[in-house]
This record gives C-alpha cells, sequence and structure tokens, in this order.
C-alpha cells in the first residue's frame, strides 16, 4: 500500500474544491438539463480517476479539469 502524505492530502482538497467549484459555477448555465448533464459529466470524471495514487498523474488530471471547467463553464475565472 503507498504511503499517503501530506501532498496526496492537499491534491485530495485540491479535488474538493475543484468539484465545489465547478458546482457553483455550472449554476449560471440556464437549461437544468445541460446543468445536470455537466455537473453529472464531472462527478463521473472524479469517480473514474478516484484510485489514481501516483501525485504527478492526479497533478495533471486537476490541471485539465481546470482547463476543461474554463472552457465549459466560461464564468469560472477563479481557479
Amino acid at each position: 500500500m503507498p504511503d499517503f502524505g501530506l501532498k496526496y492530502f492537499i491534491l485530495q482538497q485540491r479535488v474538493i474544491h475543484l468539484y465545489r467549484h465547478a458546482i457553483r459555477a455550472s449554476k449560471y448555465i440556464p437549461d437544468p438539463q445541460t446543468r445536470s448533464e455537466t455537473i453529472a459529466w464531472f462527478r463521473s470524471e472524479i469517480e473514474r480517476n478516484k484510485w489514481l495514487t501516483d501525485v504527478v498523474v492526479i497533478e495533471e488530471k486537476i490541471t485539465m479539469a481546470r482547463r476543461e471547467i474554463r472552457q465549459i463553464l466560461p464564468t469560472s475565472q477563479a481557479l
């Protein structure tokens, strides 16, 4: 079992913050169906990657998720 240290904990917190930010930013999507699909998509991405343990890979996934959120949710600029 890998040794989960402080860096891993910090990355977990960044993912949680990113998820919450995406939820808040999705409130500006006018269509309820589109909003629901966007949230479901983002949640599925987090669920799909929740077993990653390599810190470098996790950091890359967070960077890609931020980029995607900025593209999908233009009101999202605080990331």
